[in-house]
């Protein structure tokens, strides 16, 4: 039976989305610029930063998972990592350059990693798979919250830059004054439909331990895993250099970039519907043959007019991979395992990818170049989503996804 929304119930969970993944995107997207320009890092030190937060995430991903499955709808550990992420401002401008001064730029880039990996990389599961079951017991669409995530990464381009060219220290107050109103957002306004808890969780018990070894027993588990490793990752590793090998098309780029960003703004509010009418399972199948097709295409396109119609494509695979992972761990796994499994494959696993597929591909961009390089990637992603077409399990109750009912979300098929 469906439940309806009760009033007040969506609104500010698009809020927190947009308020959280605007921290993101500045942060993302200046942190280097501040580390070299203000800082005077060299760019070895600048990349300890990076290379902590990244090796940090492999920490506290499964380990959030774990105490998310545990807390299901209470919220300390999301406030914890909002609290943690209010101090942004503070941590740049009274203790970054003191400690840098004071010591050296190892040891303080060492210290950065591990607190922007706290608040962003291990905190980011910890904030999605919360919204993503307040969505099953307020009965809202995932994708519909999401889509604030999307305005946010717009919005920060937008004012990012002219923020920082006032005073570069602002871009981290204004990351602390978005982590404030994603902390109000949560605390004051994000309620739960407590009456339908059970539709995410078994209430009775709380997940152990013991409990997550039965995870790894689980082949599904390891497809999906291996799916994320390589589909998922490769497409991070592929965007990542992306005109790298055309440093005078930069405006072009940029231009590109803000057109897949209206795309994917408004894709994220129609692709619950078409997950829905298609499954979760055949969105991440197709997700993963329409990567394939864009890092091979790109490197066999005639021309850049090919090239930027190709990387468009972008705005179609983000939200739907987005959505079909959401709804494919609820209708394939026990839902009492649902941010550890979330964690594990979606962060972890694909973390540990995301470092192996970069550091291959830069040595085969010198070696081979980008076009034999697009090749074997786009490749290599070809074959895995092969393997998930012939062994990735298909959810025996997912009927009627959009009603949330219990009989889809409650049970294990695996």
């Amino acid at each position: 039976m469906k439940n309806s929304t009760k009033k007040g119930m969506f609104w500010s969970f698009p809020v927190s989305h947009f308020s959280y993944f605007f921290i993101w995107a500045i942060v993302a997207g200046y942190l280097t610029l501040w580390l070299e320009q203000v800082a005077h890092l060299n760019s070895g030190q600048a990349g300890i930063v990076f290379s902590m937060m990244a090796a940090m995430s492999l920490l506290f991903q499964p380990f959030f998972g774990f105490f998310s499955d545990r807390l299901v709808m209470k919220k300390k550990l999301v406030i914890i990592i909002l609290i943690a992420g209010a101090l942004i401002g503070p941590f740049f401008q009274w203790f970054f350059i003191p400690v840098l001064n004071a010591t050296n730029g190892f040891t303080v880039a060492v210290f950065t990693g591990l607190y922007l990996s706290f608040v962003l990389n291990g905190g980011v599961g910890v904030i999605e798979q919360y919204i993503q079951r307040a969505s099953v017991t307020n009965n809202f669409e995932y994708g519909r919250s999401r889509v604030g995530g999307s305005i946010a990464g717009m919005v920060a381009s937008f004012v990012g830059g002219r923020i920082f060219l006032i005073n570069p220290y602002l871009i981290f107050w204004v990351s602390s004054a978005s982590a404030i109103l994603c902390l109000i957002m949560f605390v004051f306004f994000n309620k739960i439909n407590y009456e339908n808890v059970s539709q995410v969780t078994n209430t009775s018990e709380k997940i152990s331990l013991s409990d997550v070894k039965k995870i790894f027993k689980i082949r599904n588990f390891w497809i999906l895993g291996f799916f994320y490793m390589g589909a998922s990752a490769i497409y991070d590793v592929f965007d990542q250099q992306f005109f790298s090998s055309v440093s005078s098309a930069t405006t072009v780029y940029s231009n590109t970039v803000t057109i897949q960003m209206f795309i994917e703004i408004i894709l994220m509010l129609i692709m619950p519907k078409v997950v829905n009418k298609i499954g979760p399972r055949n969105g991440l199948l197709i997700y993963g043959f329409v990567t394939a097709l864009r890092i091979i295409g790109t490197a066999l396109s005639p021309n850049y007019a090919v090239v930027v119609a190709l990387r468009l494509l972008a705005g179609f695979e983000m939200p739907l991979v987005l959505i079909s992972i959401m709804k494919y761990i609820g209708v394939a796994f026990d839902n009492m395992y649902y941010a550890t499994v979330y964690a594990l494959t979606a962060n972890f696993m694909k973390q540990v990818s995301v470092f192996i597929f970069s550091a291959l591909a830069g040595n085969m961009y010198d070696s081979l170049g980008f076009q034999t390089t697009y090749l074997i990637m786009g490749s290599v992603v070809l074959i895995i989503s092969i393997v998930a077409l012939l062994f990735l399990e298909k959810p025996k109750f997912i009927d009627n996804l959009s009603d949330h009912s219990s009989e889809n979300l409650a049970k294990n098929p695996s």
